[in-house]
């Protein structure tokens, strides 16, 4: 069976599985609905989905990390982790707004392949920063669906009805509980991240570390969530305050990453 058919099968079992947590919203049981049968149905498209990871990823014995699939595998970590978080929180509306983004972004690296061969893949300091970055991408897009959700209640709390969607989602504080959780995982692993990069450049990318417009927006991501954790912690941001910081420090992590991808493949066709 063909990577192709296959995505197409993970891809459907999404989003009828997002279709289905849509509908239960409307009845006020997703979290049941998360935590029961159906919530562990999510694991059949989420092991395929890593299966045409690992296929496209480590094709022909390298390590293709290309835009497509690194949004494929952030997407994949991300729903990976409100897989095992629904035990322990009631985020059931969560995963249904992640549902359809994992629908999508498993056919990107099939419908559009791309090569991004790296080198010096089998050493364990490539293999470590790798593991790192993604990882740390992961944490910080789902902290930044939190920052927007939680932006969205603050500004509805004052009326008389929420919309389904944000009138499904978790309280108010066990949001804000999660984000700075998350972002305090994420800053860790974005700072191994940013440091065996300037350490072990030689090593992992075979030359001198060099101060570009990546690792510029980088570190500055670095800053701010380095702000907002002090901040956090020290004189209780949270709200407004959070979120801003929260997204901007995003923002410039985006560019850092997939926005030079996009400059080097879509655009140069590098």
């Amino acid at each position: 069976m063909s990577n192709v058919l296959l995505s197409l099968i993970a891809s459907a079992a999404y989003g009828v599985l997002a279709a289905y947590f849509w509908r239960a919203q409307g009845r006020g049981e997703e979290n049941v609905v998360s935590r029961g049968a159906t919530g562990h149905l999510v694991l059949i498209p989420l092991v395929l989905h890593g299966y045409l990871l690992t296929q496209d990823v480590f094709a022909d014995g390298g390590f293709n990390l290309s835009m497509t699939n690194a949004l494929s595998l952030i997407i994949w970590l991300t729903l990976l982790v409100y897989s095992v978080a629904r035990f322990f929180y009631p985020i059931g509306g969560l995963q249904a707004l992640v549902l359809p983004l994992a629908a999508v972004t498993v056919l990107l690296p099939e419908l559009f392949p791309s090569a991004h061969q790296l080198e010096n893949t089998g050493l364990f300091a490539f293999k470590a920063h790798i593991a790192a970055a993604m990882l740390a991408y992961s944490l910080f897009t789902i902290a930044m669906l939190h920052a927007v959700l939680i932006s969205q209640v603050e500004k509805r709390l004052h009326h008389a009805t929420l919309p389904r969607v944000l009138k499904s989602l978790p309280p108010l504080l066990t949001m804000e509980t999660l984000l700075f959780r998350m972002i305090a995982i994420g800053f860790v692993l974005l700072t191994l991240t940013l440091a065996s990069g300037v350490v072990f450049s030689e090593e992992i990318f075979g030359k001198a570390w060099q101060f570009n417009h990546k690792a510029l927006f980088g570190f500055i991501s670095w800053g701010v969530f380095a702000v907002l954790l002090w901040g956090h912690y020290f004189y209780g941001w949270r709200g407004r305050t959070a979120v801003r910081w929260t997204v901007s420090g995003f923002v410039f992590l985006l560019l850092a990453y997939l926005g030079t991808k996009f400059v080097l493949e879509v655009l140069l066709h590098r």
